[in-house]
């Protein structure tokens, strides 16, 4: 044991205290979770949420977002405009306040907001913080006031009274501190555009409108939906084959709490259920998500029993009413309670029983309203109970037996010889060729090899009894160990990287998405966790003489051959199969030299329109986002 003591000292001046905003400076991470991209978008999040919350207030009705050249947000509402006067706690005015101290804010007290999107109030102040500069403009009683801030945060003058005007509102403009976003200062319209689309539809009746001005052609989208979550779930299905028209809605408010229920039935078979507390898409579920999963199982199991739809010693179980179903549960809360610093569950008791009750009472009603539907609804669920059972059958196959029966892992599978998951890794290799000089490239160490036979099965249009019957998933979900569906346990997961190692054409391209489609549907918990990775083999080999280099685009097999000169020697390779042990192993297996892009998921629901959108029935759809996204694409991988 080394003793060795560290001789720095450890008095009262050794205790740094930060104040104001350098705290926020030097932690970024613990307010806004990163600085790279997410971390940069999340600044825009936290000021358009000031807007939302006037608008929730029911004094704004128009929130404009711009991406104004040079990467500078705007952000207006048509509000009251933040309050102008002197804060009597600070001595400055609440504007300054309200940007340079944390948890100041209307969020607290319970008067000027009921119901709000943030959690901390640190929203404003952790902008100001980590921008290069920030304004802030209120229009308010007629007059234009103006404060800015420079320097991390430091006012640089008073609010002063800049001009007269006959409008009201806040307006921020700010630009992200390149010093703070090393990665990116550079914001994705796509991410923006999905975020504001999803406010639009959670509060109904608001105008959002976003424009992005960095081109020479500005680009401007207004979203505005009446119909609120009815119109969102009507958009998540439009990919999809509805099996009824109309979308059931509910809306109720108890206990100062409003929820909003909104579901439609589709003729697939992955439940679609997203919960949102005001506007925070709590990606864990929560109480509300409870309370809505009861009742639709008890007023679906009710109704058919007393229309003789199922019989009266049959119970249909979540999983079988759920089959199909798009739902979005919204609710507004004074004081949410969430689990954890990432607000992705909700944890108030009393939201279990009120959502339960609004959805309850509502569900039966329109049953009773429409029997035709009701019908179709009993029909689809039941179906699902016996596609069940048989699944429950299948499933056995997929158990694997103890960790010593080695005749348990498919036949196919060249195992590696560490025990160790977080050193071991499996690839993912299509076909037997590409799988022969995988297994002789590899380093059996710690490289487990499982080749497939073709294409998977496209697992957006099978029901569960087919998908474990399916060999090659039957051999997937054996070889990584942990289960499938209720039984699923990540902690056995046998290798911590599972690589999707496919030939870099279009049938590649079509295997990957396969069995991306079936992770993300079945084994959800490998995308989430960071586990699932492709692997980037080489287009081309360039020799000249015996040098030899490998290119991984048209532009690098140019640049290559334009460096080594004339008389070089280019194959393109067609497929895996073509490279030998060594130079799979060199190109696309070596940690030292290969390129694994992780998979992640950003947004799970913008994940699943686009998982449904190619993998599903619809085509129309399908060719449109291909042509639209086809100027993007610099190789086939995803």
């Amino acid at each position: 044991m080394n003793e060795e003591k560290v001789t720095h000292s450890y008095t009262a001046d050794d205790i740094q205290v930060l104040e104001g905003l350098e705290a926020v400076r030097k932690r970024p991470g613990m307010y806004i979770g990163s600085t790279a991209e997410r971390g940069l978008h999340h600044l825009v999040w936290e000021i358009v949420d000031n807007g939302i919350d006037e608008a929730l207030a029911g004094f704004a009705d128009t929130i404009t977002i711009v991406i104004e050249k040079d990467n500078i947000i705007r952000v207006e509402d048509n509000g009251r405009g933040m309050p102008v006067g002197i804060h009597k706690k600070t001595g400055r005015s609440t504007v300054e306040t309200i940007f340079t101290v944390l948890h100041a804010g209307g969020k607290f007290g319970g008067g000027a907001y009921k119901v709000s999107g943030g959690l901390h109030g640190v929203g404003a102040s952790v902008v100001n913080a980590l921008s290069e500069w920030l304004e802030a403009e209120i229009h308010q009683d007629g007059k234009i006031h103006k404060l800015r801030f420079e320097d991390g945060g430091k006012p640089v003058d008073e609010l002063k009274v800049i001009g007269e005007t006959d409008q009201h509102g806040s307006i921020v403009r700010f630009k992200a501190d390149p010093t703070i976003f090393t990665e990116t200062t550079t914001y994705n319209f796509e991410t923006i555009k999905t975020r504001v689309r999803q406010l639009a539809f959670l509060n109904k009746g608001i105008r959002m409108v976003l424009r992005d001005e960095r081109e020479a052609e500005p680009v401007e989208i207004i979203y505005h939906y009446e119909g609120g979550i009815k119109e969102y779930v009507e958009y998540l299905n439009k990919n999809k084959e509805v099996i009824h028209q109309d979308v059931i809605y509910c809306e109720g408010l108890e206990e100062g709490i409003i929820a909003e229920i909104a579901l439609q039935y589709n003729n697939g078979y992955m439940p679609n259920i997203y919960s949102f507390c005001n506007n925070i898409n709590t990606i864990e579920g929560g109480t509300h998500e409870d309370g809505f999963r009861l009742a639709l199982t008890r007023v679906i199991n009710k109704y058919g029993q007393e229309n003789g739809l199922i019989k009266k010693d049959e119970t249909l179980v979540g999983d079988d009413v759920r089959e199909g179903l798009t739902a979005i549960i919204s609710i507004k809360h004074p004081n949410p309670q969430y689990e954890g610093q990432t607000k992705t569950k909700l944890g108030n008791s009393e939201v279990r029983k009120i959502v339960s009750s609004i959805l309850g009472e509502n569900l039966e009603r329109f049953f009773l309203e429409n029997p035709d539907t009701a019908k179709i609804v009993l029909e689809k669920a039941t179906v699902a109970s016996k596609a069940r059972m048989a699944a429950k059958k299948a499933r056995e196959l997929t158990r694997r037996k103890s960790a010593l029966e080695i005749s348990s892992l498919p036949g196919k599978l060249a195992d590696c010889s560490s025990k160790d998951a977080s050193q071991s890794e499996i690839y993912i290799v299509e076909g037997d060729s590409a799988g022969g000089s995988a297994k002789q490239g590899r380093n059996p160490r710690y490289q487990a090899i499982l080749p497939l036979r073709g294409k998977i099965l496209n697992v957006e249009k099978a029901r569960l009894h087919k998908i474990f019957e399916n060999n090659e998933i039957r051999s997937m979900v054996t070889a990584f160990g942990i289960g499938i569906g209720e039984e699923l346990d990540i902690d056995k997961l046998r290798y911590h990287k599972i690589v999707i190692m496919t030939d870099a054409d279009v049938d590649g391209a079509h295997i990957r998405t396969l069995l991306l489609t079936f992770f993300y549907r079945y084994l959800k918990p490998l995308v989430e966790g960071g586990y699932i990775y492709i692997a980037q083999p080489p287009l081309f080999k360039v020799q000249k003489g015996n040098s030899i280099k490998y290119a991984y685009s048209d532009d690098e097999m140019e640049q290559i051959r334009s460096e080594m000169g004339d008389r070089t020697n280019i194959q393109r390779y067609k497929g895996l199969g073509e490279m030998n042990a060594d130079q799979l192993w060199e190109t696309t297996m070596n940690p030292e030299n290969r390129t694994l892009i992780q998979v992640t998921i950003e947004d799970a629901i913008a994940a699943d329109e686009v998982f449904s959108m190619l993998m599903g029935d619809e085509v129309e759809p399908r060719r449109k986002f291909i042509q639209d996204n086809a100027v993007y694409v610099e190789n086939l991988d995803i």
